[in-house]
């Protein structure tokens, strides 16, 4: 049986960071994990920019409250999991995620958790286990699943490594550059003809 994984962010909705950056005004929480491969430095960078700012969960939840799927993106979930079980795994948290997940459907994540202290400063981050999309990928296929793997970005690698087969989706020119081993689909329609080609070859 096969079991499609995606990412959340850059796969089906917009960057909640950039988008934050966008309504507060501060250009230094553009930064992704499309700029910076180490998730960990990543994170005590935004937090660190975060108080420095006074920029609580609420303020964050707004913004977030505000997004909407990408553009045909909650209808390509809706075609994907008619047709194979399907899990996002994302380096998102849960309170992050809340807002926007209703507007995809509700559909299974597994993400990690904010450290959150009683007037809504964001104060730390709590992994669910280090590369847990690799790990969850490898314990698929233990349990004999194939798996697909979709992910746009640097964290999203590993994941794509360890699955039967990876996909990277609009990714940026650096990572198809450091990755050539991966396909590339620019737009849902090429995503699905991907992961169809990829199904039937998995027989």
């Amino acid at each position: 049986m096969l079991v499609v994984c995606l990412d959340l962010e850059g796969v089906l909705i917009p960057e909640v960071w950039v988008n934050v950056a966008k309504s507060t005004g501060i250009d230094s929480l553009l930064k992704t994990t499309r700029d910076e491969p180490d998730y960990n430095r990543l994170m005590s960078y935004r937090l660190r920019i975060l108080e420095e700012n006074s920029i609580t969960i609420e303020d964050i939840s707004r913004v977030i409250e505000s997004m909407n799927p990408l553009d045909g993106g909650a209808s390509f979930l809706k075609w994907l999991e008619v047709r194979w079980p399907t899990i996002i795994l994302s380096d998102t948290f849960s309170q992050f995620a809340d807002p926007i997940m209703g507007k995809l459907g509700y559909p299974t994540l597994f993400c990690h958790e904010l450290k959150i202290n009683q007037s809504g400063n964001i104060i730390d981050w709590a992994i669910r286990s280090e590369d847990h999309k690799r790990k969850t990928v490898k314990a698929l296929k233990r349990l004999n699943f194939d798996v697909i793997a979709v992910g746009d970005s640097y964290n999203d690698t590993t994941m794509l490594s360890e699955a039967n087969k990876g996909i990277l989706f609009r990714p940026p020119e650096n990572v198809i550059r450091e990755f050539p081993q991966f396909s590339v689909s620019q737009d849902y329609e090429q995503l699905k003809n991907s992961i169809e080609s990829f199904a039937s070859d998995m027989g």
